[in-house]
């Protein structure tokens, strides 16, 4: 594929997306470039499901590498070692908006990674990440139910919202808030503040959301171009009767399980129900398998607590 450039007026500054120059063997692969800062952004996914995966794997790791700024690392440690705080938290900033727009039942594996590859300093390479792995899972074919858009929204008195402001006027901004959302929608909202008003603050998500608007067209359309095949989702696993079974066999008893005032004797209650559940269902029935029938276990525990909780009921 040859490589594919998309370039647009971001506020002030200006944004190219690029993809199949590097990482081409990666699902996907996009290069966000922010005035004088880049970053590399790459997807890679597993096309099947673990055995018995009852979670959603996905982990997302933002590195700051060094050499982006043009420095070694000196002193004792000649290498660059773990992630730092602001490398974690960014990580977590980027996992957030993206994690509830994968399908439910979606238990592939997925990493991303984005590499902070150069930059002026200026400003923070966060907002270029966050649009990066929007792109990124957009052209993938990985079922994922965006584009995403990013803007950090700072607030001066002589000059209102600012959109994705710099190092520098962050220091005079009584605001410093990250919105991330779909076209339609706010996902994420986080925010440092003096003392704003109400308005103020809702204006500047508004603000937020209508700028991004942009990012998104242009990831729109870059994925029409170069995206991938979408992915079919395997059928779900779970079985629509095996939670009304587990209800009409045990619901009683785990409700009188979670009435047992001692700690221990309430839990050893319940896990021998559990194993009770997992036996008449799983091995005699054979329709489902142990760890199904312990996850829709958990779930109808869960349930029924807050249903007790919800009643007043002890």
């Amino acid at each position: 594929m040859n490589p594919v450039r998309k370039t647009f007026k971001y506020g002030d500054h200006s944004v190219t997306l690029e993809t199949g120059r590097v990482a081409r063997q990666a699902t996907g692969a996009v290069l966000v470039t922010v005035d004088q800062t880049t970053v590399l952004v790459t997807v890679v996914a597993d096309k099947k499901a673990k055995a018995g995966q009852s979670f959603f794997p996905l982990s997302v790791h933002y590195i700051e590498k060094t050499f982006a700024a043009g420095k070694i690392p000196g002193g004792f440690f000649k290498r660059e070692g773990r992630l730092s705080e602001k490398e974690t938290l960014t990580s977590r900033l980027i996992d957030r908006p993206i994690r509830p727009l994968f399908p439910k039942g979606f238990r592939n594996e997925v990493q991303v990674i984005c590499t902070v590859l150069s930059t002026d300093k200026s400003g923070d390479p966060d907002i270029a990440a966050l649009i990066g792995t929007s792109a990124a899972l957009s052209i993938s074919g990985i079922p994922f139910d965006g584009p995403i858009g990013a803007a950090r929204v700072g607030f001066m008195a002589d000059k209102g919202y600012v959109l994705n402001p710099n190092y520098a006027q962050l220091d005079t901004s009584a605001l410093n808030m990250v919105v991330a959302g779909t076209a339609d929608a706010v996902l994420m909202v986080e925010s440092e503040a003096q003392e704003l008003t109400e308005d103020q603050m809702l204006g500047a998500v508004l603000y937020a959301h209508q700028e991004m608007q942009v990012v998104i067209k242009a990831i729109t359309e870059l994925a029409a171009e170069t995206g991938k095949p979408r992915w079919e989702l395997e059928a779900s696993q779970e079985h629509a009767t095996l939670a009304d079974q587990l209800r009409e066999q045990f619901g009683h008893d785990i409700g009188e399980a979670y009435r047992i005032i001692e700690k221990q004797a309430r839990y050893d209650r319940v896990n021998d129900l559990r194993q009770a559940a997992v036996v008449a269902i799983a091995v005699e029935g054979g329709a489902v398998s142990a760890e199904e029938v312990a996850n829709a276990f958990a779930k109808l525990e869960k349930k029924i607590v807050r249903e007790r909780i919800v009643n007043g009921k002890p």
